[in-house]
């Protein structure tokens, strides 16, 4: 993979940016984050990024969220959140423990072509919205072609491959981080173990791999920085991270029965 140098810029308040304050952070109207208020948040987004209207999320958040996009400290009136897209896949995940979601976006639009990748995270106690990382990714981003992304991420929804996973069989969260883990380790250590599965798809970019997604890795590559959502339900993790310790980059993994099912990359090069 061919690797740009960029740089990560640290977080800052969104009350600096331009974003609605408070004296107190909002009160969510749930009470404790369940599936249900998470899958209530997730909607939100979707929802605000399908209008162009941040606010349509916001009305659950803390006056000291922050907002970023590829890494970088944004702004919500000059971000992607404030351009209205036609949405043609969404898909969401959900960690009850942590209190976050993961959203994969795809909108083959003219003239707006994305593939966004986006991780919510809000106050265990408060239960108001603190961080909005987004990872929006287009023409010149590695292997980008949202047509084929959404072909083949669409087929795999439709096909069940998403669903949620029966109680009786589900992995624990544990085990799902550290099969995703692994794969990102194998880049700088190919004696890693990783519990590849099979069947198994990996989708990189719009470029889709099967039945074995153990087809190589680049090699002497630090995957730094990880930020996870876990979702024992769906047998998921998503993982943020500086890919070689520079780029943006989103790997998102199904896990079933401690084996690696499918993966997901995104990854900024520009």
């Amino acid at each position: 993979m061919m690797l740009l140098t960029t740089t990560v810029l640290s977080l800052t308040p969104l009350a600096a940016l331009g974003a609605p304050t408070a004296e107190a952070p909002r009160q969510a109207a749930a009470s404790t984050c369940d599936r249900d208020f998470l899958k209530a948040q997730a909607a939100s987004y979707v929802a605000a990024q399908k209008a162009g209207t941040p606010s349509l999320l916001l009305a659950n958040s803390s006056a000291s969220v922050t907002y970023t996009q590829n890494f970088k400290t944004a702004t919500l009136t000059t971000g992607i959140l404030s351009t209205a897209l036609r949405i043609d896949h969404s898909r969401s995940t959900y960690d009850t423990t942590q209190c976050a979601t993961f959203t994969e976006l795809i909108t083959t639009e003219t003239n707006k072509q994305h593939v966004i990748g986006t991780q919510l995270r809000f106050s265990p106690d408060t239960l108001s919205l603190s961080k909005i990382e987004t990872i929006v990714t287009s023409k010149g981003d590695w292997l980008f072609d949202p047509t084929s992304t959404l072909k083949y991420s669409s087929q795999e929804s439709s096909s069940g491959l998403w669903d949620e996973i029966p109680l009786a069989k589900r992995d624990t969260r544990a085990v799902i981080q550290a099969a995703g883990d692994a794969y990102l380790d194998l880049f700088n250590d190919k004696k890693v173990q990783v519990p590849w599965g099979s069947p198994c798809a990996r989708l990189e970019g719009g470029s889709y791999i099967q039945p074995s997604c153990n087809v190589g890795v680049p090699s002497g590559i630090k995957n730094v920085n990880r930020r996870y959502v876990v979702d024992e339900v769906l047998g998921a993790v998503d993982v943020f991270f500086d890919f070689a310790g520079a780029e943006p980059d989103s790997h998102e993994f199904r896990v079933e029965g401690g084996k690696m099912r499918l993966v997901h990359t995104m990854t900024v090069m520009k």
